[in-house]
């Protein structure tokens, strides 16, 4: 079940997901403190995917994202192993994306490590196009990332409406007037594992 962050004490949130950062990200991973400061900081919206009740809850996946006040950049999401390929993730990204475009967002950015497949294939089942390449982004590794978009919003190119993802897909066709804009914007701290987790 997809709950907000608050919905569990703030102990269990940040102990847990600092155990499945962990096992998730190695030595990328945030450290208990690290987790307190990022939960702590202002304009996040974190979420937890939890099972079981009170002193039995589970922490299975947890997302959470930075508004800015026009972009919500996508900062971590991740599943642990023994609950992956369930649709955690899935369900977490579009909770996400919701929760955004009821902040306001115009768009919902993200990095993805290149040779992360599973977290790729997610982001493009979304509908994120990639905008550019961050090269050995990810540390001390030296992977290369991909920087993503994905419109929340509609946004007026010349004097037209330009299409989104879903509208495009939907007609079938650029109308004439349209087109798609863009973006070389890049920015977001975000880091994914192999394994179809992201952060």
């Amino acid at each position: 079940m997809i709950v907000d962050i608050t919905a569990v004490s703030r102990d269990l949130a940040v102990h847990s997901i600092a155990q499945l950062e962990g096992e998730l990200f190695g030595r990328g991973a945030w450290n208990e403190n690290m987790v307190r400061e990022e939960l702590d900081a202002p304009t996040r919206t974190y979420l937890l995917d939890v099972f079981g009740e009170t002193e039995q809850t589970v922490v299975r996946g947890y997302a959470g994202f930075w508004y800015d006040g026009e972009d919500a950049e996508l900062m971590t999401i991740g599943v642990g192993k023994a609950h992956q390929r369930q649709g955690i993730a899935a369900a977490l990204l579009k909770t996400l994306i919701d929760k955004a475009k009821r902040q306001g967002a115009a768009r919902m950015l993200l990095e993805v490590r290149v040779d992360n497949e599973p977290a790729l294939a997610l982001y493009q089942r979304f509908g994120f196009e990639r905008m550019g390449l961050r090269k050995r982004y990810y540390q001390p590794e030296g992977i290369d990332a991909y920087t993503m978009s994905l419109d929340l919003k509609p946004r007026i190119v010349g004097f037209a409406p330009a299409q989104t993802v879903s509208t495009r897909t939907a007609s079938g066709a650029s109308g004439a007037g349209t087109e798609h804009a863009s973006n070389d914007t890049n920015t977001l701290n975000e880091n994914t594992t192999t394994n179809g987790e992201a952060r």
